[in-house]
């Protein structure tokens, strides 16, 4: 897939890139794998707003992808990359020799007819599924579940990758695409090779508009509001807030670490930011 760069026949496509979408074989989604997404515009059961910046943006529906890849010792074969409008990623269909059909993410390389399997014996190629264990020292992986069984939960992001750095006793170690190395049980299961639509990072989404269609709401700064609003607010002309950046309940913010979860602290080998 290549950036698609417009003429600027107006302001807001000056600088603005696209996709050329040339990577996708098929436009409509496979009706029995999708779902109605219900919005919640950044609110809770109570009506309150609970996580700014969300609401608007253009309707979806929400593609069931196999992010536990249980279907195990069963061929699959690509029918399809497709555009999934709710991640960065594109995603593949495949139909089970079985007859059954499922979405995956679809990785760097994978194309249509190639065959794809969950198996501890499958081969090191895009699209297989291998438990930690079977898996070679260095391999790029992605889909990496955090608990066997769990189904995968990071490095499913467009161009991310992981890579396999060592194994000992119940654990293997895994460079995360932050930098940090962490320790994950060699019973979790991930997908080998890259995410695909590794030209994600270099598109210039160009105008606020295109940020509307996508559901993210305008993020007003502290030092435009008034001091009731938030912590930097007011002051005659402009200010610089007169105090460390905190958020507008006061806490710290730019560079405060704010994780606190001992149970997992373990697990990290190494921080990524050492």
């Amino acid at each position: 897939m290549a950036i698609k760069n417009y003429k600027p026949m107006t302001p807001g496509r000056r600088g603005m890139d696209g996709y050329d979408f040339a990577d996708l074989t098929r436009k409509a989604p496979e009706r029995s794998l999708v779902e109605h997404i219900k919005k919640s515009g950044g609110r809770n059961s109570n009506g309150r707003i609970t996580m700014r910046h969300r609401g608007g943006g253009a309707k979806a529906k929400y593609r069931l992808i196999d992010f536990r890849r249980n279907k195990r010792e069963i061929p699959a074969r690509v029918a399809a990359i497709e555009y999934d409008p709710n991640r960065s990623a594109r995603i593949a269909l495949l139909n089970y020799a079985d007859g059954e059909k499922r979405y995956i993410l679809a990785p760097v390389g994978l194309s249509v007819g190639n065959t794809v399997m969950a198996s501890a014996t499958a081969e090191i190629a895009p699209g297989n599924a291998m438990p930690l264990t079977s898996i070679p020292l260095g391999t790029a992986i992605h889909n990496i579940e955090i608990a066997p069984g769990s189904g995968g939960k990071v490095v499913r992001s467009a161009g991310a990758a992981a890579q396999l750095m060592a194994r000992e006793g119940s654990y293997a170690q895994v460079k995360l695409p932050s930098g940090e190395v962490r320790m994950f049980n060699v019973g979790c299961w991930a997908t080998i090779g890259q995410v695909g639509n590794i030209e994600h990072e270099n598109v210039e989404i160009g105008k606020a508009g295109r940020v509307r269609h996508m559901g993210i709401r305008p993020h007003v700064r502290g030092t435009a509001m008034n001091p009731v609003d938030h912590p930097h607010g007011g002051g005659e002309g402009r200010t610089k807030g007169g105090r460390n950046p905190v958020s507008p309940w006061g806490w710290c913010t730019k560079g405060m670490k704010t994780r606190d979860n001992r149970r997992t602290q373990r697990f990290i080998v190494k921080d990524r930011r050492a």
